[in-house]
This record gives structure tokens, C-alpha cells and sequence, in this order.
């Protein structure tokens, strides 16, 4: 399994209204694709002097149900987030290989 990992660092007036809508419209949107079989919201504990951190994980059966996300949504659902919260966000992206579950 490969679980897509997103790191986004959101400005501090607007870290409530982000997460709401990520919870209620960007991850439904995600998972709408069919190509993830799960997705959390995780805050990173940390102490941040630029914003509030989050780590919202999706997690698929491979890497070419990834590529096929990356290759026809990916763009889309990025360019949705940039046109709500352009400025006000930096993200980076991360994959992980899941070697070993309970």
C-alpha cells in the first residue's frame, strides 16, 4: 500500500475555516476519485512560529492507483485549493511504502 502524504503549513487566521473546509469539501473530493480506500487529518504537534501544520495522509492500493490520481485529478483538486487559500498555505508532498501493518 502507498499512503500520499500532504504537509500543509496554513496561515494562523485562517487555520479554522481551511480545516473545516478540507474535512466537509476538499477530502470528500479526493476520495470521491474511487482511487483511495481511506484519508486522516492529522495536526503535526509541534510548536510552529508561521501557522498551524496538518498532515492529511490517503492511503491506495499502489503506486499505479497513485500515478493514475496524480495524472487525472490531481491538478484539478490542487488548483481548487490555490483558488480558496492561495497565499495563505505552503504545502509539500510526500509518498510512503507501508512495509508492515497490525
Amino acid at each position: 500500500m502507498i499512503i500520499y502524504n500532504v504537509t500543509i503549513n496554513v496561515d494562523n487566521d485562517v487555520h479554522l475555516e481551511w480545516l473545516e473546509w478540507m474535512k466537509h469539501t476538499h477530502v470528500p473530493d479526493v476520495m470521491a476519485t474511487g482511487l483511495f480506500l481511506d484519508s486522516r487529518i492529522c495536526r503535526v504537534l509541534a510548536e510552529d512560529e508561521g501557522g498551524i501544520t496538518y498532515a492529511v495522509q490517503y492511503t491506495c492500493a499502489d503506486m499505479a492507483t497513485y500515478e493514475r490520481y496524480r495524472d487525472e485529478h490531481a491538478s484539478r483538486l490542487q488548483a481548487e485549493t490555490q483558488k480558496q487559500y492561495g497565499g495563505k498555505f505552503a504545502a509539500f508532498r510526500t509518498l510512503l511504502e507501508v512495509m508492515h501493518t497490525n
